[in-house]
């Protein structure tokens, strides 16, 4: 399934997609795609309904029609760094031994077509196009890298946009620098893991302005998103509809000689192969 949720900012309903431009209209069933639908197993219970519903032609167009991003606002928002090994080249680390976390605030989350909003004193924002992670059960304590296979909803688009001046130069803290309003474009839908033939096989790429910056594929993760579940839940408690973004390949703004960072005016736009693509206007601050 391809799940995602439409209308107005803070009334979105939730929906399936059929097809590229159709969806059906969930909202009679189902709350919103939040940890109370993940948590009770709503995944497999609208199943039987979204198939009952597509032969029956229940279908809407979506021309037009604003898409939110595919989740409700998460418990949190996990976010690893230098995840693949070509981004961490161009930025001059190690590769990791081990995963690096940190947070991202969750009133980040906006849609994939939404305005992305340059901070008040920001100097150096920047993009990353990742794959991102939703949690569908309370997971702690895995006992396994297999086991966390059953603990994923779904992947996503995401774009983690970042504020380098504020990550790196402001005493060295990630999550100041990841947390500005509209800092995290999530969509356009949540596809299950069925839909996904090899989550380890996807091209990713963001462009801005037109010109190709990201060019990259999950094959060169350092730390795959099953191995990453069953990290994290050694060290905290992921609840349903959880979201982790797992990392960027090479080619954002800081890793240009010189770097490149983003202006009022430009356009994002980026994808990832089989999980859509999005496209964001950028805006100068309040």
């Amino acid at each position: 399934m391809r799940l995602l949720r439409i209308g107005a900012a803070g009334a979105e309903k939730p929906a399936a997609l059929v097809g590229d431009g159709s969806c059906i209209d969930l909202s009679d069933v189902v709350d919103d795609f939040d940890e109370a639908f993940f948590g009770s197993g709503g995944l497999e219970r609208i199943r039987p309904i979204v198939a009952e519903r597509i032969e029956r032609g229940s279908t809407q167009v979506l021309d037009g029609t604003r898409i939110g991003a595919p989740i409700a606002r998460p418990h949190q928002i996990l976010c690893i760094g230098l995840n693949y090994r070509d981004h961490a080249a161009e930025t001059g680390q190690a590769v990791p031994e081990e995963p690096i976390l940190f947070t991202k605030s969750p009133n980040t989350l906006i849609g994939p077509y939404d305005d992305v909003r340059i901070p008040r004193g920001s100097t150096k924002p920047d993009w990353e196009v990742e794959l991102g992670i939703v949690i569908g059960r309370r997971t702690s304590y895995l006992d396994s890298v297999g086991e966390a296979r059953d603990a994923i909803a779904g992947f996503v688009v995401v774009n983690d946009v970042s504020e380098r001046a504020f990550q790196i130069e402001r005493g060295g803290q990630w999550s100041k620098g990841k947390s500005a309003e509209t800092f995290n474009p999530a969509g356009p839908w949540l596809v299950t893991p069925d839909e996904v033939a090899d989550v380890l096989a996807l091209d990713m790429w963001l462009d801005v302005n037109g010109v190709r910056r990201q060019t990259g594929s999950t094959s060169t993760m350092v730390f795959d998103p099953y191995f990453l579940v069953h990290y994290l839940s050694q060290f905290l408690v992921l609840e349903p509809g959880d979201l982790i973004n797992t990392g960027t390949p090479p080619g954002v703004g800081m890793g240009f000689t010189p770097p490149i960072w983003l202006q009022p005016g430009d356009v994002m736009e980026l994808g990832i192969e089989g999980l859509g693509r999005q496209r964001q206007n950028v805006i100068g601050p309040r």
